[in-house]
C-alpha cells in the first residue's frame, strides 16, 4: 500500500513538473532585455501588430473573404469592374471592388499575401541554411575550401540579383512539362530568390567563424578531439547567430519584394494563383483606364508588409547591438 502511494505521488510530481518549468521559461522571457526593449519600442510594437494582422488575415482568408479568387467558377463577369464600397457604384460585399474578371480585390489581396509571405519566408530559410553551412565550413577550415566557397560567392555577387533570378526561373520553367509549370511555380521562385541570397549569410558567418576558431574554448575542444562538425554546430554557430538573425529579418522584406518584382515581370506566379506582384502586374494594365483600385490596393498591402518587416529588423539590429545597450 505504501509503495502504491509513493508511486502515485511520484507520478503526480512528474505530471506537474513541466508546468513550473514552463512558467519559469515564460518569466525568463518576460524579464529579458530583448522583451523589455521590444515593449518600450513603439515602432517595433506597431510593426509587429501590423505584420501579425496581415499574417492572420492571410491565414484565415478562406473564412473571411467573400469568394475564392482561385476558383474560376466563383467569378462572375457581370460583377466585374465594381469600384470600392465607398463609391456610389460600389456593391456589398466587394469592399475594395472587383477586377475585370469579377474577382474580389480584397479576397485576391489576402490570398496573394499568403503566397508572398510563404515564398519570402521559405526563400529566406533556404538561403540562411545554405549560407550558414557554407560560412561555417569556410571560416573553420579556411585554405582552399574557403577560397572555393568565397570565389563562388564573388561570382554570384558580380551579377545583378534580378538577372540571376530571371535566369533560374526561365531555365527551370523551360525544362518542365507544361502541366507542371504552374504547379511548381512557387518552388521555382523560392529557388530563384534563395540562390543569389545565400552569399550574404555565408560572408557574415565566415567572418565570425574565423574569429571564434582562434579562441581558447575552440582550441580546448580540438585538444580533446571533438569532431569538427560538433565544434561548428555547438560552439561556433551560437556565437554567429546574432548578425545572422538581423540579416535574415531584413532580407525577409527584400525576398517579398523580389518575388513581387519577378511576378510583375511575368516570370513569377501565374495569373490563376496571383501573388501581390501578379496582382500589381495585372492591375497596372488598367491604371490609366480609371480602374485604379485594381493596382493601388495590392501595392499598398505590399508596402505595409515590407515596411513592417523592415521596422522590426531595424529594432532587432539595435536591440542586439551590445554597443547600444
Amino acid at each position: 500500500m505504501a509503495d502504491l502511494s509513493m508511486t502515485t505521488e511520484t507520478d503526480t510530481k512528474t505530471e506537474t513538473a513541466p508546468l513550473p518549468a514552463r512558467r519559469a521559461r515564460l518569466a525568463a522571457i518576460r524579464d529579458s532585455d530583448l522583451w523589455h526593449s521590444f515593449r518600450t519600442h513603439p515602432s517595433a510594437v506597431f510593426a509587429a501588430c501590423l505584420l501579425a494582422l496581415v499574417a492572420l488575415t492571410a491565414l484565415f482568408a478562406p473564412w473571411i473573404t467573400p469568394q475564392d479568387p482561385y476558383d474560376l467558377a466563383a467569378l462572375e463577369l457581370w460583377n466585374s469592374e465594381i469600384p470600392p464600397i465607398w463609391n456610389e457604384a460600389g456593391q456589398w460585399p466587394y469592399i475594395l471592388g472587383t477586377d475585370t474578371q469579377g474577382r474580389d480585390i480584397l479576397s485576391a489581396i489576402l490570398y496573394g499575401s499568403r503566397i508572398s509571405l510563404i515564398i519570402g519566408f521559405a526563400s529566406v530559410i533556404a538561403a540562411l541554411s545554405v549560407g550558414l553551412s557554407l560560412g561555417l565550413i569556410a571560416g573553420y577550415f579556411g585554405g582552399w575550401i574557403d577560397n572555393v566557397i568565397m570565389r563562388l560567392g564573388d561570382v554570384l555577387l558580380s551579377m545583378p540579383f534580378i538577372l540571376i533570378a530571371i535566369l533560374i526561373t526561365a531555365v527551370a520553367t523551360a525544362s518542365l512539362p507544361t502541366g507542371l509549370k504552374d504547379v511548381l511555380a512557387a518552388p521555382i521562385l523560392i529557388l530563384a530568390i534563395a540562390v543569389p541570397s545565400w552569399v550574404q549569410y555565408a560572408r557574415t558567418v565566415r567572418a565570425s567563424a574565423m574569429v571564434e576558431r582562434k579562441k581558447e574554448y575552440v582550441q580546448a575542444a580540438r585538444l580533446i578531439r571533438v569532431k569538427p562538425w560538433r565544434i561548428m554546430l555547438h560552439h561556433i554557430m551560437p556565437n554567429c547567430l546574432t548578425p545572422i538573425l538581423v540579416a535574415a529579418t531584413l532580407n525577409f522584406g527584400l525576398a517579398i519584394l523580389s518575388e513581387a518584382t519577378l511576378s510583375f515581370l511575368g516570370v513569377g506566379m501565374p495569373p490563376d494563383q496571383p501573388s501581390l506582384g501578379t496582382l500589381i502586374r495585372i492591375g497596372n494594365q488598367y491604371l490609366f483606364s480609371g480602374l485604379w483600385w485594381i493596382v493601388v490596393f495590392p501595392a499598398v498591402q505590399l508596402c505595409l508588409i515590407v515596411l513592417s518587416v523592415n521596422m522590426i529588423g531595424d529594432w532587432l539590429r539595435d536591440a542586439l547591438n551590445p554597443k547600444l545597450r
